[in-house]
């Protein structure tokens, strides 16, 4: 789920914040990985903290890039049905056009938090008090600014997270947030972890402790274009929701409360079909907004040995099965991509993304949970910590 084209604030002058480590001197020659990076675009620091490219492979030809700012997928590198290394997911190739929030303001391949998606207005109550978020999720002719991933600009996708463990298939993140930190309650220590299967699989797991209650949800937000083509729009992306509802959303992508079934809509990915087929329906929900960015409630009920999603590019034969303990999904087609002034940004290898040239999927506690009892709880305590998975399987057919 993309945020509008200049809603994000910047920290400051954005890449005024990097200093290239070794003090200005030459940077020695890098070896390239599959996805072309040059890891020396990313060794840097960061308001005084280190921040590095980090790879994880295995033997069958996939490689996942991570770097350590916002705990982000940079790529991801599987085989396509004739054994060719492919890049599926969106990015840029250094890391000062990831750290400019003002002129190039992305949620690329992040570790979001301390919550994912949208609290309506910035305001939820916990315990009795009422309390205030950073707000930076504006929408025209609404008074209400909601806060939209964690503050974004200065939520965890933007932080530098601590490397407490790496090797060739792990890599698991750490960042600690104060109490008060974008208006959350509770000092939290959070961990991402990275890995690398045997079988190709993306397996990705969140775990936080807090001092006091609070509320977390976390979540990954890799763009994902199956065929590799990211200079055109991804509307041949077969997609399966295995979800019979989903939760309404008013003008403002805010959930209205109401659970509706898909049963008749285009919301309605039981059976697999390309999501070019319905994304520019006239029903009032994807008209509004310009494509699919929607939760759907998922029938897997916090199973995560059953598929609750999946992604095919008939192109290059790319398969993806989604998997996760979390009730919702949230799918986001790159409405925003490609307009506004997002045309002319240059992306990895030189490319211009084009809008509707991928798709989200984003595991999650319903958007707007804390101000909705009956959906399940993000609240998190000393007692109950939490912890969230999902799992991203690649194949051919």
């Amino acid at each position: 789920m993309k945020a509008q084209k200049g809603i994000f604030f910047s920290l400051a002058a954005g890449t005024a914040l990097l200093t290239a480590c070794g003090g200005g001197s030459v940077q020695p020659e890098s070896q390239l990985t599959a996805s072309g990076l040059d890891p020396v675009k990313f060794d840097t620091i960061i308001r005084g903290d280190s921040v590095k490219l980090y790879t994880l492979k295995n033997d069958k030809g996939m490689e996942v890039c991570v770097t350590n700012y916002g705990g982000r997928i940079v790529s991801l590198v599987v085989p396509d049905r004739n054994g060719k290394p492919t890049d599926v997911v969106l990015g840029f190739d250094n890391i000062a056009q990831y750290a400019d929030t003002l002129n190039s303001p992305t949620d690329y391949g992040s570790s979001v938090g301390r919550y994912a998606n949208r609290i309506c207005d910035g305001k939820f109550k916990l315990n009795g008090k009422t309390y205030q978020l950073r707000q930076n999720d504006p929408h025209e002719g609404d008074t209400r600014i909601h806060c939209l991933h964690g503050g974004g600009a200065t939520g965890w996708m933007n932080q530098v997270y601590s490397v407490i463990e790496a090797n060739d298939s792990l890599l698991k993140l750490q960042i600690k947030a104060a109490d008060g930190e974008n208006g959350f309650p509770g000092n939290v220590t959070a961990i991402t972890t990275y890995k690398v299967t045997a079988d190709n699989v993306l397996d990705i797991t969140w775990e936080a402790t807090t001092d006091q209650p609070t509320i977390v949800n976390q979540t990954n937000h890799n763009y994902y274009n199956l065929s590799g083509d990211l200079e055109n729009p991804a509307y041949d992306q077969v997609l399966y929701v295995n979800a019979d509802y989903f939760t309404e959303a008013d003008f403002s992508y805010m959930p209205t409360g109401k659970i509706l079934p898909v049963e008749g809509t285009p919301m309605d990915f039981r059976k697999p079909h390309a999501v070019g087929d319905s994304i520019k329906s006239e029903y009032y929900q994807t008209k509004n907004a310009h494509g699919y960015d929607h939760n759907w409630c998922l029938n897997t009920k916090g199973d995560d040995t059953q598929v609750c999603a999946s992604l095919y590019s008939p192109r290059s034969g790319i398969f993806m099965e989604m998997y996760t303990n979390e009730p919702g999904v949230q799918v986001y087609s790159g409405n925003f991509q490609g307009v506004g002034g997002e045309e002319n940004i240059v992306r990895k290898l030189g490319k211009k993304y084009p809008q509707h040239v991928s798709v989200c999927l984003e595991s999650q506690k319903y958007p707007d949970s804390p101000n909705h009892p009956e959906w399940a709880s993000p609240v998190v305590t000393p007692e109950k910590p939490y912890y969230s998975h999902a799992a991203y399987k690649f194949s051919v057919k």
